[in-house]
């Protein structure tokens, strides 16, 4: 090869360099260039035992934003220490859409109450959908002479102190209701703490407390059979399992409104267009008609964020008003 040809060789190169360039800063913010996402498998860590409402909401959206999204979704469980675990964990995992957290009210609560916690609900992950809405039923012993909201506050009242809260730990979901509605209705009760819902409906069947605020769906049974007598459910609508139950705020306790939460997050720093495929995946999943109806035969009601900054809000509202609440009533773990 001469001279003049390795140096129009040269020149070529670095010509196409040159174009290649020039045509990679036409590319559109936010395009991406490699595949388009998903490219492989998509997992949604459990921070608490599988078995509950949690786990079985997470699976069958996982189900279907399988079919939506073109690869698997799959439900991985990692409990301990009051969903920590779990949370670390995800919040550790690379930023990329491929290690997802499904969250509860626990995962807005808990660095309120925990000195350890090791998380920041709102800097450490990036909101992508809320999933589900489950109302929660106050629920007293059969024993218990008051069939009304307005009768549990007078008798409250008459007995300051006495009455036990059931509830399955300190800033469980059971417990915050209870600490919302003593302190709006201006009385105080005695809270018993369990290691779970389940040893703590038993109790209160048994009569060994005398009311709790329970998930719809684990009451339920329980109701049906009358073996516990429902005063209210918890939000300002009523749930479609127990239409002739009224609401605590219709009951008597106005402006009263609390429920359990589902939602999914992933860590900080995952790009914006890949929450928002994922938002877009949940959507799709809880619009399924079959999929709702099954669900609301349980007391709970899939939903979707009409964006993931809706959900960010929503998640802000939570950690803030609980942090107020935990301060005043003074919840902390003990």
């Amino acid at each position: 090869m001469t001279w003049r040809s390795r140096s129009n060789s040269a020149t070529m190169i670095r010509t196409t360099i040159a174009i290649a360039i020039m045509l990679l800063s036409f590319v559109p913010n936010g395009w991406s260039q490699t595949a388009p996402y998903p490219v492989k498998l998509i997992r949604i860590v459990n921070p608490v035992a599988p078995g509950g409402n949690q786990d079985i909401v997470a699976r069958a959206i996982a189900e279907q934003m399988t079919r939506g999204l073109g690869q698997q979704v799959i439900v991985e469980s990692r409990p301990g220490s009051s969903a920590v675990v779990g949370t670390r964990f995800v919040k550790a995992a690379p930023p990329d859409g491929y290690t997802l957290l499904t969250i509860s009210n626990t995962f807005a609560r808990v660095p309120a109450i925990v000195a350890e916690a090791g998380y920041d609900p709102l800097k450490d992950f990036a909101a992508i959908s809320q999933t589900c809405d489950v109302p929660l039923v106050l629920v007293v012993n059969t024993s218990l002479p008051v069939k009304t909201v307005r009768e549990l506050i007078a008798l409250a009242k008459r007995r300051p102190g006495e009455l036990t809260s059931a509830s399955s730990g300190v800033g469980s979901t059971g417990h915050v209701a209870s600490e919302m509605f003593s302190r709006q209705a201006g009385i105080r009760m005695l809270h018993v703490q369990y290691k779970g819902a389940a040893p703590a409906v038993v109790d209160l069947v048994g009569g060994h407390v005398m009311l709790r605020f329970d998930q719809v769906t684990t009451s339920l049974p329980f109701i049906n059979s009358g073996k516990l007598r429902p005063l209210g459910v918890s939000t300002r609508k009523r749930s479609a399992v127990l239409p002739n139950v009224p609401t605590i705020e219709e009951a008597g306790l106005a402006g009263f409104n609390d429920s359990t939460f589902n939602g999914l997050v992933a860590p900080a720093g995952t790009p914006r267009q890949v929450i928002e495929r994922l938002r877009e995946g949940v959507a799709k999943a809880v619009a399924v008609t079959e999929l709702r109806n099954r669900f609301l035969e349980q007391g709970i009601e899939l939903v979707a964020s009409t964006s993931s900054e809706e959900f960010a809000a929503f998640l802000r509202k939570q950690v803030e008003e609980f942090a107020t609440l935990a301060r005043q009533a003074g919840i902390t773990e003990k």
